[in-house]
């Protein structure tokens, strides 16, 4: 991956919370309620958003497939051993 803008500098606040400075918030399409994932990379934290797009297109797309009863008679199974 290439660095295509200056870095900036944030800070932590109490509760371990960031500010994304506005321009990566907009390149990235970031807005309140985005999903990211948070993963160790290299010895770097990386915030990997995940675009409501994304999250609209899949949702729905297991329906009928017979996931969740499957997933359910796992958990049954597992509760009894």
């Amino acid at each position: 991956m290439i660095a295509t803008s200056k870095p900036e500098t944030v800070n932590f606040g109490a509760n371990g919370q960031v500010v994304i400075p506005t321009r990566p918030r907009e390149e990235f399409d970031i807005e309140e309620g985005t999903k990211v994932q948070v993963y160790e990379e290299n010895g770097c934290i990386v915030l990997k958003p995940i675009p409501g797009k994304f999250i609209k297109s899949v949702r729905g797309s297991l329906k009928g497939s017979g996931v969740l009863k499957a997933m359910m008679e796992d958990r049954q199974r597992e509760r009894q051993i």
